[in-house]
């Protein structure tokens, strides 16, 4: 009866595994490898979906969950959660060579912002003062390298913030879609009135419209090295008014220009701004009034970098500076991932426990989050490169693709070619920047070896299923493994969001540590 009874046990433990792992996506064959559905990959059309602050996102979290979350929301001095969503300003071309032209084109912004990324103006940088305190958190004089050139387009995720309160037009305060960055500093909306500006799907912010909003002045040390450790450049100053009786006042500009040509400037402002459950009174942002670039139809860009001005620093007396995030695999506009602001882990739904690894500050490139990978393995099969642990990784939320190491990726290339090429998929031509392609037409799910990450410190990165492939043609016949080489071995290797799906990544700035968990992100 013991014997039977201890069995039984075993069963049922080997099974609560199997669902608890199951959970990251796709059908599990081993934590090494895992069976995944074409259909996961195929570029959703979520084009016709707003983005907003509803209370839809609640209704999608049910039991232990929904109660957690309400549980946090009366903790808004410690915690706030966020809906986070795949941005796509359009619906994916059905065409299959318009498809393959716009998908292409989105890997080529990819592929610029990825090489900006190593061109930066390598300045000194100190981290003295990065605590969770009021004085930290006003506190300047970052030396920063200069904004990379960053491409935002449908492959970017984006969540809705709301900007502006009281006063007696509702134009001041409304909610406003924004990409997620975690390579950026200085978060920026378009504003009224728009002396040059691209299309987007929310009403312009009008500061008019908001009792809260006020100009920084130029003797502000937000304007001067904040600003300049925020954007590269310090803020210029213009005085105004005088006409009809009224008092001259002199404001803060502030000029981003990113690699690709792309710019936001505007006058540099502070306000109330709504995140979640949470408002935050005096927050610095950029108003800008004349802005062109590849931003989608969002309003602007949330700066979850490090330095001063960063979103996560300004809030940190309030949520002690840390955040995470889940980013959903699906496409459509009806998975909803999180941002959450703030320690509180009530809110998480990981199927894993979260293994932490150390953040590395490189004085060299300030504003990033950085890691020591120190191994790798394709399937359970460890790969050995001269690039393992040579050098920083870059975790962004902002790059698509990862990029490694030219030893690193040919040896994690090799070893996914022979164990995925074990099934006979034939061969397809490389698609961008993506060079180790196959032919999966008439298969409606295959076998997908995982890579690994090994951190300092012990902690492991399994890739989700879906972030292990990229789909080209949405019939299949061309699907490449999602990873690219950087050209040279002594470059930056980036962690891109593509391969941080359905994880849930924590970033704790006080405590000098990232973490990651399997976690099933698509809320809908």
């Amino acid at each position: 009866m013991d014997g039977r009874l201890l069995l039984l046990l075993h069963v049922l433990a080997l099974l609560l595994l199997a669902v608890v792992v199951a959970a990251g996506g796709g059908a599990v064959v081993g934590r090494d490898s895992a069976v995944l559905q074409l259909r996961e990959l195929q570029w959703g059309l979520s084009g016709q979906v707003r983005y907003s602050q509803s209370k839809r996102f609640e209704k999608k979290m049910t039991g232990e969950h929904k109660k957690a979350a309400a549980a946090a929301r009366t903790r808004t001095r410690s915690t706030t959660v966020l809906e986070l969503k795949h941005h796509s300003l359009t619906a994916i071309p059905d065409h299959p060579a318009a498809q393959e032209t716009y998908l292409r084109r989105l890997l080529a912004a990819d592929e610029a912002r990825a090489n900006s990324l190593q061109l930066r103006n390598k300045a000194a940088f100190t981290q003295s003062g990065k605590k969770a305190t009021a004085a930290a958190a006003a506190a300047a004089g970052a030396e920063v390298p200069l904004t990379s050139g960053i491409r935002f387009q449908t492959l970017n995720y984006v969540t809705t913030i709301a900007l502006g309160g009281g006063g007696s037009s509702r134009a001041g305060a409304g909610n406003l879609t924004v990409i997620v960055d975690t390579g950026s500093d200085l978060t920026w909306v378009q504003c009224k009135p728009c002396s040059v500006c691209y299309a987007q799907r929310d009403p312009l912010f009008d500061p008019s419209g908001s009792a809260s909003y006020a100009a920084v002045p130029c003797n502000a040390s937000a304007c001067e090295a904040s600003l300049k450790a925020a954007t590269g450049v310090p803020g210029s100053c213009a005085t105004v008014g005088g006409g009809g009786g009224g008092g001259k006042s002199e404001r803060c500009y502030y000029s981003l220009a990113y690699g690709d040509g792309s710019f936001s400037r505007g006058v540099l402002a502070t306000d109330t701004v709504a995140l979640g459950g949470a408002s935050v009174d005096g927050f610095v942002f950029g108003c800008g009034l004349s802005n062109r670039g590849l931003f989608g139809g969002t309003a602007g860009l949330m700066g979850l970098g490090r330095t001063e001005l960063s979103l996560v620093s300004q809030t940190a007396p309030r949520f002690g500076g840390v955040f995470s995030y889940c980013l959903p695999a699906a496409t459509s506009g009806d998975a909803a991932g999180s941002l959450s602001l703030g320690g509180d882990t009530s809110s998480y739904r990981n199927a894993t426990p979260v293994s932490y690894t150390r953040m590395v500050a490189d004085p060299a490139q300030p504003p990033f989050y950085f890691m020591n990978v120190t191994g790798a393995s394709v399937g359970g099969a460890a790969v050995a490169a001269a690039g393992l642990g040579a050098a920083n990784v870059l975790l962004d939320s902002g790059t698509v693709i990862t990029r490694l190491a030219p030893s690193v990726y040919r040896a994690v290339r090799a070893e996914f070619a022979r164990q995925f090429g074990a099934e006979r998929y034939p061969a397809a031509p490389p698609f961008s920047l993506l060079d180790a392609c196959y032919n999966l037409t008439g298969h409606d799910e295959v076998k997908v070896p995982l890579l690994t990450l090994r951190l300092e410190g012990g902690a492991d990165m399994t890739l989700d299923a879906a972030g292990m492939l990229f789909m080209a043609r949405k019939d299949g016949s061309q699907v490449c493994l999602a990873m690219a080489s950087l050209s040279f071995e002594d470059q930056t290797p980036i962690l891109g969001n593509y391969q941080q799906k359905n994880k849930r990544v924590v970033y704790d700035t006080v405590g000098s540590r990232l973490g990651f968990a399997d976690e099933d992100c698509s809320y809908a």
